[in-house]
């Protein structure tokens, strides 16, 4: 606060006065001099000069003890830095020998590994990316955890991709090719023996209204009528994906068969194979539109020209 002059009751209001002034008796100079000021008035600036002081200490003093004191519930940054820190480590895999490896259970169209996780979304559609081991590579339960199976390099002659449903730093969820429907596991994504792509298409299977969608990028291309499980052997729903491409030299009822990552409810075998779901074609139409197959998805002979040629492997397929 700035310093202010207090007024001097013997100061004249006209200090450079005449000398006439001077040469006048005194109750002349006394009836020129201003009044004297009250002697309350100045004892009462006095104090409000005071009280504002000491107001504007404890002002001073509050807002100090505000800058001092943490703002309730305010996040630590250093612990939050920390904690984003520990989210993006990676987990390291439980360490795998070869024969180790080589004496864990296959995970194919023929296995059957109960102890798999389930998919926890089988509505969901993936985003499109696809792994593929170029050799062997353990599947896990969980990131750290022990190896459950190994996922083979092909499948039915086929190269394995496989979808990946689910994500944390260095891993990668992904649908399994064998029983039960539905199963997971975790793949070491940081794997240099694991290759990364994307495919651009979703297969969507309606079983009620008999229609089979081809999604790319979002939007349906081709849609097709197309024959589904009949009630004592529906198509299973779920998540599934374009396992393999098979081509039959000497074709029965379709020159090429896809199978898929699903198995049937109904048989556990489909003429000695272990009753995987394909989607294929059929020698006459009457089978479009119904519930007529033993749960394969049986399609016109256009639609299996296009998805046996443009379709990857890995591809996701949402039934339901």
């Amino acid at each position: 606060m700035g310093k202010h002059r207090m007024p001097d009751p013997d100061e004249h209001e006209n200090p450079g006065g005449d000398s006439t002034a001077d040469r006048g008796d005194a109750d002349s100079r006394a009836a020129e001099q201003p009044p004297p000021r009250p002697a309350g008035r100045g004892r009462v600036r006095i104090l409000a000069l005071l009280v504002l002081a000491a107001a504007a200490a404890l002002t001073a003093v509050a807002v100090a003890s505000r800058a001092d004191t943490p703002a309730p519930n305010a996040p630590n940054a250093a612990a939050a830095a920390d904690t984003a820190a520990e989210a993006d480590q990676v987990v390291a895999p439980a360490a795998v020998t070869d024969a180790q490896l080589a004496a864990l259970p296959q995970e194919t169209t023929f296995a059957d590994l109960p102890t798999a996780p389930k998919d926890p979304a089988p509505g969901q559609q993936p985003d499109g990316l696809v792994l593929h081991p170029r050799t062997a590579v353990p599947l896990y339960s969980k990131p750290g955890a022990a190896a459950i199976a190994a996922l083979p390099p092909t499948q039915l002659g086929s190269d394995t991709w496989v979808p990946v449903i689910g994500e944390q730093p260095g891993w990668a969820l992904v649908l399994l090719p064998g029983r039960p429907n539905g199963s997971t596991a975790w793949l070491y994504r940081d794997d240099p023996r694991v290759d990364e792509a994307r495919t651009p298409y979703v297969l969507r299977v309606d079983r009620a209204a008999y229609r089979l969608e081809l999604v790319k990028d979002g939007a349906t291309v081709r849609t097709w009528t197309v024959g589904v499980g009949k009630p004592v052997s529906p198509t299973p729903a779920g998540r599934a994906f374009v396992l393999a491409s098979i081509r039959d030299t000497k074709p029965t009822f379709s020159p090429i068969v896809l199978p898929l990552s699903v198995h049937s409810d109904t048989y556990t075998t489909y003429g000695g194979g272990p009753g995987t779901v394909g989607v294929h074609g059929w020698p006459t139409d009457g089978v479009y539109g119904k519930s007529s197959s033993d749960g394969c998805i049986r399609v016109p002979p256009d639609a299996l020209n296009i998805l046996s040629s443009d379709v990857p492997l890995g591809t996701p397929v949402l039934i339901r």
